[in-house]
């Protein structure tokens, strides 16, 4: 792994580091109704940046074509920006199933699919122990702290790797170049390339 990248949310600074990253994950939206108010201005700093960029929605239990028509609406999301489900424990000790997880990602793929790939982020926990059906959609963002960049203790085919929080959520990519990422998303800034990396699922 030779990229690295960082995940923002309201949390974080709008202007956030980009020296040395190749990609950011950004929040979009979560559950029904909520946008993040610096979406707009990280994605811009991202894009400036010229890095590829991803759009994730917190899921909540239920309503879950809702939630995806909230975050395939709500996320600023441009042709070949990557889309996610972040599926994890709320606030409020909750956490949406396995087979919501499943749903959420159909149905972002059929609203969004064709020009956007659609991936998982979650925890090892999760993925060890709550997952029932391997469904990662297009790719596998794994949340693994503790542990070295790049090493999450899964035998499952990952694309992102989140192995700290400090001083930011901070990932690196299964890549070996920011051009294979780009070449995996479709294309970056309007510029399209249909044919992803080898090695890499289509």
């Amino acid at each position: 792994m030779t990229i690295k990248g960082y995940d923002v949310s309201a949390f974080q600074d709008s202007n956030f580091p980009t020296a040395g990253t190749s990609f950011a994950f950004i929040k979009g939206t979560e559950d029904r109704l909520y946008v993040n108010p610096k979406q707009k201005e990280q994605t811009a700093h991202a894009r400036a940046a010229g890095l590829v960029v991803g759009f994730y929605h917190f899921l909540h239990p239920g309503h879950i074509k809702e939630q995806a028509a909230h975050f395939a609406e709500g996320c600023a999301s441009i042709e070949h920006d990557l889309l996610v489900v972040d599926w994890e424990t709320n606030p409020n000790g909750t956490a949406a199933t396995s087979a919501e997880k499943d749903s959420f990602i159909a149905e972002v793929k059929r609203l969004r699919g064709t020009k956007h790939k659609i991936g998982l982020y979650c925890n090892r926990d999760f993925w060890t122990h709550r997952d029932t059906t391997s469904n990662a959609g297009d790719f596998l963002w794994i949340a693994e702290y503790g542990v070295a960049a790049g090493k999450p203790n899964i035998q499952t085919k990952w694309m992102f790797h989140q192995y700290t929080d400090e001083p930011l959520d901070t990932n690196v990519g299964n890549f070996a170049s920011k051009a294979e990422l780009v070449a995996f998303a479709g294309g970056i800034n309007g510029e399209r390339n249909l044919r992803p990396p080898r090695g890499l699922p289509g």
